[in-house]
């Protein structure tokens, strides 16, 4: 009976590790949906880097999904965001921002607008990409 090979365990174990940030990621990114603090696109996008590094079939679902395939597809293919999700994205995080510096103590209340903040700046600072009429109502 061999041991088995020093090589094939990290591998075992980064892809678990890769699988459980991408389910984070995602999970972060279905909040983001409800919450307009958080944005959903980013962790979109990491829960797609992340299951391309540790599961085939998990970012095959992802890329198959209905809502969240077509801006993944979009992102790797063209590396850009449509206006009017950037526009949204930013305007979700201005309101989600006021809201918490309204609700929580004066020494927490502006680290989400910071963070927003952050965000909206790496977002606005992505290419523009036009977004593909279908002809659908």
């Amino acid at each position: 009976m061999t041991a088995p090979s020093l090589r094939t365990a990290p591998q075992r174990w980064h892809r678990v590790l890769w699988l459980a940030a991408g389910g984070l990621a995602l999970a972060a990114g279905i909040v983001g949906i409800f919450l307009p603090l958080l944005p959903t696109t980013p962790f979109v996008l990491l829960a797609a880097y992340c299951f391309s590094r540790g599961s085939a079939r998990c970012e095959r679902w992802l890329l198959e999904h209905p809502r969240f395939g077509p801006m993944v597809r979009d992102w790797r293919m063209h590396r850009a965001m449509p206006l009017r999700a950037k526009q949204a994205a930013i305007v979700m995080m201005a309101f989600g921002s006021a809201w918490a510096w309204w609700l929580l103590p004066p020494p927490w209340s502006w680290l989400p607008a910071a963070c927003c903040t952050l965000v909206a700046l790496w977002m606005w600072r992505l290419p523009t990409r036009a977004e593909v009429r279908t002809g659908k109502p």
